[in-house]
């Protein structure tokens, strides 16, 4: 039974300053994402595809090397800004990727089979993939999906403003509304704000549990976010450079135009990303730990 892991290596890394998706985090100087991809083998997967840059494709395969030969299939999709729907276009000076929703549908030529979604930049745990994939194996082939949910307390960064969909989850632990915030940051006095409209923040739960674009689908999305994609294309402006189309959005229209059903599984899981260079020694410190404790062998392939 083939399960496909979707990585998205396609972004800027326009706050980091540089490619972090490739930046070495391991002791041994692995990328992050290797580090889901080792957990996703063990949970079960058997192919992964990697959203890039075309222009981006010959280093990355010279990075990638042999290492996962035997190990799991490899596939590649490319998210180009400019290849869009016929009849749609984006303003040339437009420099900003178009978001997640795009990068996934680069990939509905290689996918037919269900599916789960991360970022490239982020670590997501072992039980987090063990507990999606169990959950994964029994969707619906049309109008359910899952999520792993992660504690908003656990995914902020002290160096920075992050963007977080906030969840809205019912006594049955299914979704009912994602909320796309995009400027939540820790303040001194301990409490978590979204700063978008007001400098001094408006306070957030804590205890909330987050999107962290690590999703499980069917390849029935893949129809539904093509139509979706196509209507925000339609919306934007003439000179629009910013606006971008997230998957924690696209989740919330289905959900309430086309009864979409979402499981949040919430997990204990450690989590922790790169957004900007000062995360980078603590992700490579958590890791050095992990590997001395025997989470990790010595090298992951």
């Amino acid at each position: 039974m083939e399960r496909t892991l979707l990585i998205m290596a396609a972004g800027m890394g326009s706050r980091y300053g540089g490619n972090k998706q490739i930046d070495g985090m391991g002791p041994h100087g692995e990328m992050l994402m290797f580090y889901s991809i080792f957990d996703a083998i063990e949970a079960g997967f058997t192919k992964v595809v990697f959203v890039i840059k075309r222009d981006f494709e010959e280093r990355f395969k010279e990075l990638l090397g042999t290492q996962l030969e035997g190990k799991i299939k490899v596939e590649f999709a490319f998210q180009d800004l400019h290849d869009l729907p016929e009849g749609y276009s984006v303003p040339l000076e437009r420099t900003k990727p178009l978001g997640t929703v795009q990068a996934v549908l680069t990939a509905r030529d290689l996918i037919h089979e269900p599916f789960a979604v991360i970022n490239a930049d982020d670590y997501y745990g072992k039980t987090a993939f063990k507990t999606l994939i169990s959950r994964l194996n029994t969707l619906q082939p049309e109008g359910e999906a899952c999520m792993a949910g992660y504690y908003l307390k656990n995914t902020v960064s002290e160096h920075g403003h992050v963007t977080r969909g906030v969840c809205s989850v019912d006594e049955k632990g299914k979704l009912t509304a994602v909320t796309e915030t995009y400027k939540i940051k820790p303040f001194p006095d301990g409490t978590i704000r979204d700063t978008e409209k007001d400098p001094a923040g408006v306070i957030l739960d804590p205890n909330s549990l987050v999107s962290m674009n690590f999703f499980g689908f069917t390849p029935w999305l893949f129809t539904m976010a093509m139509e979706r994609f196509k209507s925000f294309l339609a919306s934007l402006a003439p000179t629009e450079l910013k606006a971008e189309y997230v998957l924690p959005v696209l989740v919330d229209q289905l959900m309430h135009s086309e009864g979409l059903k979402v499981d949040v599984l919430p997990t204990d899981s450690t989590w922790f990303g790169v957004t900007y260079q000062e995360d980078k020694p603590y992700v490579q410190t958590e890791l050095l730990r992990m590997h001395q404790r025997g989470d990790y062998p010595e090298r992951l392939f």
